[in-house]
């Protein structure tokens, strides 16, 4: 069974089936789109740790102003997307694994979090979602307290499947 924290239109976590021994299916959605649109199956000890290192990053503050003020995120987006230097790294979030790995992920506080998307795969199953830049605001606790509950059931519900000894082990 699935459980659902957060809300898709903003920001939200979907865990699903166990994937013995240690994966499970994780979607995220971000301002409505789901980001784990090519691979769902999330090793759960990484995607566990990731997730809240970023949720005490967010709850600690520790996520950097807009870069460009007065730019509006799409531009900010861009602006930092284009950017060579280690600069842009700042700003990138949701570092989490192979399960993001087909988007870029940046993020600043202006009061509330503001995460900022963009699909860059060719083979992405939605066209039109290629070239476009998606943004959310969340008040930067709440997102820190959805991202804590999926990992705190990531870790109650995490399976492990120890191998059958070897004789040496017997």
């Amino acid at each position: 069974m699935t459980r659902c924290f957060g809300d898709r239109t903003t920001f939200g976590v979907e865990v699903g089936e166990i994937q013995p021994p240690s994966l499970r299916v994780v979607d995220l959605w971000v301002a409505g789109k789901r980001l784990t649109i090519d691979d769902s199956s999330a090793f759960v000890p990484s995607l566990s740790h990731a997730m809240r290192s970023t949720a005490a990053q967010v709850r600690k503050r520790d996520v950097k102003p807009c870069p460009f003020p007065g730019r509006d995120p799409e531009e900010t987006f861009r602006l930092l997307h284009a950017d060579e230097t280690e600069f842009r790294e700042q700003f990138w979030f949701m570092q989490w694994g192979e399960i993001v790995d087909n988007v870029s992920t940046y993020a600043y506080l202006d009061r509330d979090l503001v995460i900022l998307f963009a699909f860059w795969r060719a083979g992405h199953p939605f066209p039109d979602d290629l070239g476009k830049v998606f943004v959310t605001r969340i008040p930067p606790d709440d997102f820190a307290a959805t991202v804590e509950e999926a990992a705190d059931l990531l870790d109650a519900e995490f399976v492990t499947v120890k191998p059958a000894p070897t004789t040496c082990e017997i």
